[in-house]
């Protein structure tokens, strides 16, 4: 239990690092903190600086939670978990971050299939 709580955990971390990498440097751009004409490399180096955060938490998290290393997932559930917790985490980002980005009914369905996978993908 005390490692499944720790994967998660460090999951939920490493996704929040990762969806700043991928999509932070739009929000500065929006707050006019780096320009339009900010040099492509630089913003590539600012993300790569927060994907490795991303990586530190990542990589235990998969070792800590894979069942071959003691853990209590296995491959495919680690898999389902961490794009459920991509989903809810671009969700809050978006939402918070982003406010002109509506939630539609169609993102909600997606929702739920992405529940119905972490439920099959947990089935014996």
């Amino acid at each position: 239990m005390k490692s499944a709580i720790a994967t998660i955990g460090l999951l939920i971390v490493s996704n929040i690092f990762m969806t700043f990498a991928w999509y932070g440097h739009l929000k500065l751009q929006d707050m006019k903190v780096i320009g339009r004409d900010t040099p492509l490399v630089f913003v590539i180096l600012l993300s790569w600086g927060i994907a490795l955060a991303e990586y530190s938490c990542q990589v235990p998290a998969n070792r800590i939670g894979f069942a071959g290393n003691g853990g209590p997932f296995s491959l495919m559930q680690l898999k389902v978990i961490q794009e459920a917790i991509t989903l809810v985490i671009f969700t809050l980002f978006t939402v918070v971050f982003f406010k002109g980005e509506p939630l539609h009914w169609n993102h909600f369905a997606a929702f739920i299939c992405l529940i119905a996978a972490v439920y099959f993908v947990f089935m014996e």
